[in-house]
């Protein structure tokens, strides 16, 4: 990975030099929320493109013996997935980062937990379809989602969640990591991070949390 200053990164218009790297997120999760705030500024601190994909936190715990509270959850998080599956199917995957971040809003600083709400309010608000928000209740789209899902999962193995990071061949879980890092801090983190990920034989660093996602 080249240096690149933070003046050079943002509003780079040529694709020399840029890396691509690929988002999964559930967006249902707090954890994949912060992240995806700090990779919007890493977009802008470091000549990196992101694309946006879906995974589930439903699908990765099928067949798990969970926490009755828990399952529910899970259950009830298939809407906002599935119906950011079907307008990437339909409408193309452009929309699936602006839906994502106008259900994100309201589920995580918004604090909503009524999921079908909030989807039918984000559909309105990006300009898709309100019938889009009928595939929470049909597996019509699940193939799709299964797919995308696996494609991560694939990348980094059975044992993490959302979301996943790939870059340069390298695909890793996290950072988790709270508050959001801004400017500079993250650019500087995703520089670590990739650093320590593609390092061969690397597989874990971790310290146990003493916060819980902080939304500003």
């Amino acid at each position: 990975m080249s240096e690149q200053t933070p003046q050079q990164a943002p509003g780079r218009s040529s694709d020399e030099g840029r890396q691509q790297a690929e988002f999964w997120f559930d967006p249902v999760c707090p954890w994949a929320w912060m992240t995806s705030r700090w990779m919007m500024e890493v977009e802008r601190a470091r000549p990196v493109d992101v694309t946006w994909k879906v995974m589930s936190l439903s699908v990765l715990n099928e067949g798990s013996d969970l926490p009755e509270e828990y399952r529910t959850m899970m259950d009830r998080a298939w809407t906002p997935v599935r119906v950011v599956t079907a307008a990437a199917v339909e409408h193309g995957s452009e929309h699936v980062k602006p839906l994502y971040d106008a259900i994100g809003t309201r589920v995580h600083p918004g604090g909503r937990t009524d999921y079908r709400e909030v989807v039918a309010e984000a559909l309105a608000e990006v300009g898709l379809p309100a019938s889009l928000l009928e595939a929470a209740d049909t597996d019509r789209y699940d193939e799709a989602l299964r797919a995308s899902h696996a494609e991560g999962i694939d990348r980094v193995g059975q044992d993490v969640g959302t979301p996943v990071v790939a870059v340069a061949g390298t695909a890793f879980f996290g950072p988790v990591v709270t508050p959001a890092p801004k400017g500079e801090a993250a650019g500087q983190l995703w520089d670590g991070v990739v650093a320590v990920a593609s390092t061969p034989g690397f597989y874990e660093l971790k310290r146990t949390r003493d916060s819980g996602p902080v939304f500003d």
